[in-house]
């Protein structure tokens, strides 16, 4: 039990560190300073929504221009996700406020929408999208404040404050369209100190909004390009009539105040809008439930395993008269080469090469060197790192199929090169073409395509090869019983023994462990929330690693007293059972959270979730494979075999 109580407060205590890592991260860029009235630029991402998932850039849209259109030059992340950054005509300055004012160039003159431009914006109201736009690379806010269902004494005083990204591009009353069409900038600053006699200086720490729709014969704007806004009270929101030309003017007005967050923290808003105890809470749960399971699983095998080799190795005399039964009977053949060596170790290659990205990844990330603020910094990361991981995953594999007497290696290296790239370069392929029919700016443009394909062949591949090249030159693994000539014949398995049963079996342990941190993704992923809690990540990741070694040794334990010796593809597929799980679950968040009713955003959901799976059952086949191979070649090792 003193082992117990050590493991616990040992954990309490990296629990603690990694508490303190969830709210801290290193700033991507340095904070820029302004003095006042020096120019504060807005710059627009793009329009997204949840119900479509399809992100377009901002001008796809007929708001007004400036006179020069100038996009930022993006990284590869932000090409990925869809993002694509530009300047728009906002003048805002730092401390100036400004009451009312008309966006388009030319005063009081209404802007003029085709019918076409009428339906176009109908529709993206219709389906529910938001506009996000920067300033001094922090996203726009919108406020939203309900009573929280407290006390009704309490419930005067007390709001809770809760923000959604960006704003919404209008919004629908009946079967009428409304248009945002005035922006009410409210930005924080926080003042710098400085010394008596300089100019003092700001930060921007706070970039919020209050959207509203004003009819056009209420924004009086005169020759001044000014307009004054009309009583909260009295006002008609701007319709759009998708049927006919409308006018209207979009204006906007910026309010500044003072704020004392530090511009270190400036992000905190945005990234503490979920609830953090539901973290601690699974956290807690999952460890306990792996511990305990982890000591029951580990006492039962050590128990029995000892029994087992203390009677497979008692002096003979009774061995005559005993029948022999149980694991030490397929000895002969328990490391006889599967079928399809060079698929197992190949796909075998590409989980350890996921495997050693995700680990860097979310390692550097709790690390807080992936803030959100730095854009498209983790998909940039997780690319490079996986093309780069390409050394290991070789290495590996080479090895494993040099031991299953493989002589091809050339054909071996390839294939691990390009299977599980090419699949999901495939998928990708598919859904990108159907992106790319819509016109949205999610759709990766073809010179992103060809650099990701010269990254694939121009590192990826030759990095395998070199990996599997030592990797084939390397001593194989030693296995510590010789294999027979002839096969022994596998008795009659019982119904528990079935494949997918122990799928359904072997998933259920690691799936419970993640599943809340499961939804959180989900909802970044799929509602634009940011994520950014990689300590508890790195926490649940681990506790996956272990789960899935002990579900997976727990299983081919069982498989080999049951005589039957074929394990190596059998471990790979019952350990990523837990990949069943989530592709149930993905279902299930699909129907329950998501309002998707279109045929393509149905089908880029279902297909980015078949690479989630298919990566996490590579991930989790991977780590339980070589659980149990280590396992196996233990017992063996600890038998004395005549």
């Amino acid at each position: 039990s003193s082992f117990l109580q050590e493991r616990l407060i040992y954990m309490l205590l990296l629990l603690l560190f990694l508490h303190g890592a969830d709210s801290f991260y290193v700033p991507g860029v340095a904070p820029i300073n302004f003095h006042r009235n020096d120019p504060v630029e807005i710059k627009a991402v793009k329009l997204t929504s949840s119900r479509t998932q399809l992100p377009y850039e901002y001008y796809s849209l007929p708001f007004c221009q400036p006179t020069k259109i100038t996009y930022k030059a993006e990284n590869l992340g932000e090409v990925l996700r869809g993002d694509r950054i530009v300047n728009t005509p906002f003048q805002v300055s730092m401390n100036v406020e400004k009451k009312c004012e008309v966006l388009c160039n030319f005063p009081n003159k209404p802007v003029i929408l085709t019918v076409e431009q009428s339906k176009l914006i109908a529709e993206r109201i219709r389906e529910d999208y938001y506009v996000h736009l920067i300033a001094d690379n922090l996203p726009v806010a919108t406020r939203l404040e309900f009573y929280s269902n407290r006390e009704e004494e309490e419930k005067k005083k007390e709001k809770d404050v809760q923000f959604e990204h960006g704003y919404r591009l209008g919004f629908m009353d009946g079967n009428k369209f409304y248009l945002h069409n005035h922006l009410s900038f409210i930005l924080y600053y926080h003042r710098e100190d400085v010394e008596e006699n300089q100019e003092p200086t700001y930060r921007v720490v706070r970039f919020e909004v209050i959207p509203q729709s004003i009819k056009l014969e209420d924004l009086k704007a005169d020759e001044k390009s000014m307009c004054t806004l009309p009583e909260a009270t009295g006002s008609a929101p701007q319709e759009i009539d998708p049927s006919k030309e409308n006018q209207l003017l979009f204006t906007y007005s910026v309010h500044w105040e003072e704020s004392d967050i530090k511009w270190a923290s400036r992000w905190d808003t945005y990234l503490t809008m979920s609830d953090v105890q539901i973290h601690w809470f699974s956290i807690i749960n999952s460890v306990v439930v792996v511990f305990f399971l982890s000591g029951i699983l580990s006492m039962i095998i050590i128990r029995t395993l000892r029994k087992d080799i203390a009677n497979y190795n008692k002096e003979d005399d009774i061995e005559d008269t005993m029948e022999e039964s149980g694991w030490k009977l397929v000895h002969g053949d328990v490391f006889r080469p599967p079928q399809y060596p060079m698929i197992l170790s190949s796909l075998l290659g590409s989980g350890i090469q996921l495997f050693c990205m995700i680990l860097i990844v979310i390692f550097v990330a709790m690390l807080g060197m992936l803030s959100p603020s730095s854009r498209g910094a983790l998909m940039t990361t997780a690319c490079f790192l996986f093309m780069f991981m390409g050394v290991f995953g070789g290495f590996f594999a080479g090895r494993l199929y040099r031991t299953l007497k493989g002589h091809r290696w050339k054909k071996g290296a390839f294939c691990t090169a390009t299977l599980y790239p090419g699949v999901v370069f495939g998928i990708c392929f598919v859904l990108n073409c159907f992106i790319w029919g819509k016109h949205s700016s999610g759709a990766v443009p073809f010179p992103t395509m060809v650099a990701l394909l010269c990254m694939w062949f121009g590192i990826s591949l030759p990095l395998v090869y070199l990996g599997y090249y030592f990797g084939f030159r390397k001593q194989p693994y030693d296995n510590p019983v010789r294999t027979n000539q002839i096969p022994r014949q596998i008795p009659e398995q019982r119904w528990y023994m079935n494949k997918f049963v122990g799928i359904l079996m072997a998933g259920i342990l690691p799936f419970g462990a993640m599943f809340i941190e499961l939804f959180f993704i989900f909802s970044a992923i799929w509602e634009n929330q940011f994520y950014y809690l990689f300590g508890f990540l790195f926490l649940v990741f681990i506790i996956l690693v272990v789960s899935c070694s002990q579900i997976s040794i727990v299983m081919v334990y069982f498989q080999l007293c049951a005589e039957d010796y074929r394990w190596w593809w059998r471990t790979f597929l019952v350990s990523g059972g837990s990949a069943f799980y989530v592709l149930i679950y993905a279902i299930f968040y699909f129907v329950n959270k998501l309002d998707i009713v279109e045929f393509i955003p149905s089908l880029l959901y279902f297909g980015y979730t078949a690479l989630m799976v298919l990566s996490f059952w590579l991930l989790t086949g991977t780590i339980g494979f070589y659980a149990a191979y280590m396992f196996v070649r233990k017992i063996y090792a600890a038998v004395k075999i005549d």
